[in-house]
């Protein structure tokens, strides 16, 4: 006769989600709302800056600066996604340090690529970028501010 199976400690069933992960989708959610609104008026006044020139710097700039900061609230959102892994710290931060190694890597390339362009317009562009920057950290801030996060998350 076999002894029933005991129940195993660290078999608690699936862990919910940090208590964080709403915040990080909503700060994505508007990051990614305020990037294209960011696009359309950095188009806009690209174009009347500078014609056509102005247009690429504007949509590009204000591109980059949505994407470069929208990869480490994603890639925090995603690396979540893994806390029922045993090695869920590990993979964590591999995937939030390597999304920062991505982002530094665009960033040299796009600056590269991009330096000296005839159809672009260099200041236009560095506009774009900048205020990219600029409104996803106050989402960021805003989001933050706002939240109710529990002092003490995940007790169970």
């Amino acid at each position: 006769m076999t002894a029933p199976a005991t129940p195993d400690s660290n078999d608690l069933g699936p862990r919910p989600m940090p208590a964080s992960q709403p915040l990080l989708l909503r700060a994505l959610r508007w990051g990614i709302i305020a990037t294209v609104a960011l696009i359309i008026l950095f188009a806009g006044v690209g174009w009347l800056v500078d014609g056509s020139r102005g247009l690429a710097g504007g949509i590009l700039g204000a591109a980059i600066g949505g994407v470069l900061l929208g990869l480490t609230v994603g890639s925090i959102a995603f690396a979540n996604r893994f806390i029922d892994s045993p090695n869920y710290i590990v993979m964590f931060f591999v995937i939030v340090l390597g999304s920062w190694l991505v982002k530094f890597i665009g960033f040299i390339v796009a600056a590269v690529l991009l330096r000296d362009q005839p159809w672009l317009n260099p200041t236009v562009l560095f506009l774009g970028i900048v205020s990219g920057v600029l409104v996803s950290i106050v989402i960021d801030v805003v989001v933050v501010a706002k939240s109710r996060i529990p002092i003490v998350p995940n007790v169970g």
